[in-house]
């Protein structure tokens, strides 16, 4: 029934609601749209990324098809505009980007610093002794205060702050030591 049916009597009744005939519609031109995408765009990911984009869009443009024209000429249309406003975004993101760029270069050299750091410390917190370790545990990023630590451990507070200050002592010479090799 519906291999007889046009495609402007599919897109008049598409365009009521009919999603058995949006559906027939979109299988019937979907390899033409996909083409045309690909055309416009020179890359097969942006073509299917394209296409799909206006098949999202299609059901709510669909009232807009008055059937003055033939369907196909209606939907590249769509897809030429659509190429268009891609376009154009991207060009307003690349000129909005580009005095971004030593910014961001910048910020992903300082994470990559920053996770460096944190890898050493890491490494360094693991050659501790087991009680030293637990002690910086507890007490990095101010998570408990000495007093808090010391309850947890089971020890004085004045031992927290004499494991914390060992600690201390060991990854200066850690890192004296791997800087001078």
């Amino acid at each position: 029934m519906r291999m007889n049916t046009t495609d402007e009597d599919l897109a008049r009744a598409a365009a009521t609601g009919d999603a058995a005939a949006f559906s027939a519609l979109l299988e019937r031109r979907y390899d033409t749209l996909f083409a045309l995408c690909f055309r416009l765009t020179g890359t097969q990911a942006e073509a299917e990324d394209l296409t799909q984009d206006i098949c999202l869009s299609l059901p709510a443009r669909m009232a807009h098809f008055a059937g003055q024209s033939r369907f196909t000429t209606w939907l590249y249309r769509v897809a030429v505009n659509a190429a268009h406003d891609r376009r154009r975004r991207a060009a307003s993101h690349t000129r909005a980007a580009r005095g971004w760029g030593d910014w961001e270069l910048a910020r992903q050299a300082a994470i990559d610093k920053e996770a460096d750091r944190q890898d050493w410390l890491q490494g360094a917190m693991a050659r501790l002794p087991a009680d030293l370790r637990d002690t910086l545990a507890l007490t990095m990023d101010d998570d408990l205060t000495h007093a808090e630590a010391a309850e947890v451990l089971g020890i004085s507070p004045g031992t927290v702050s004499w494991r914390l200050s060992e600690v201390r002592k060991r990854l200066r010479e850690e890192a004296r030591e791997e800087g001078a090799t």
